[in-house]
């Protein structure tokens, strides 16, 4: 259990404090951010949420840097990243943020791709998150936060960042797990 499993492991574990966080008002009232009014308890639990994405990047520099790389850490930073997403996302539908149809294709994809890997571990292969992946990950991640912090910034010029950059994180999404299918199909056509 190295340093950068450690940092994915934290990660896991702040997502139950986002969920409450998010869920429970606490009666902290509300506040505004440039020009977005948002529950305090929706701000504290932005900060928890962005925080906990960034030692995705944290714990990836780490182990490259310092040659911790392992099979374990593969599997288990790509495995973080969607509990971490897909607990924010349902949040979001309960919220009212986002429409259920995106986030049960986004969640989807999420189910099928993990399968994916399942099998591929199955059969000795433990493939790490390639490029698209990274950047799906990451418009998903903006994407929530943008919601999460009721588009500040954006709501003084009057654009839906939020709403953009969903359908930003769905079309990567779709994409991403299109080319994981394809790039992993001979395991899917040797199933037969």
């Amino acid at each position: 259990m190295n340093i950068p499993n450690k940092i994915t492991i934290s990660r896991i574990l702040l997502i139950p404090f986002f969920v409450i966080v998010m869920m429970f008002d606490f009666g902290w009232g509300t506040m505004s951010l440039f020009g977005a009014k948002m529950p305090v308890h929706h701000f504290v639990g932005a900060l928890i949420f962005i925080f906990a994405s960034t030692t995705d990047w944290v714990d990836g520099y780490y182990a490259r840097k310092y040659n911790l790389v392992t099979t374990f850490g593969k599997f288990l930073d790509p495995l973080a990243d969607k509990l971490l997403v897909s607990a924010a996302f349902i949040l979001m539908v309960e919220l009212g943020m986002a429409p259920a149809w995106i986030i049960i294709v986004i969640i989807s994809r999420e189910f099928a791709v993990t399968g994916l890997r399942l099998i591929l571990a199955g059969g000795g292969e433990v493939v790490a998150a390639n490029q698209l992946g990274k950047i799906k990950t990451w418009a998903q991640i903006v994407a929530i936060a943008a919601a999460l912090l009721h588009n500040t910034i954006f709501t003084l010029i009057g654009i839906p960042f939020d709403k953009i950059m969903l359908y930003i994180a769905l079309f990567f999404t779709l994409w991403s797990g299109w080319d994981y299918f394809y790039l992993n199909r001979r395991v899917l056509l040797e199933s037969k």
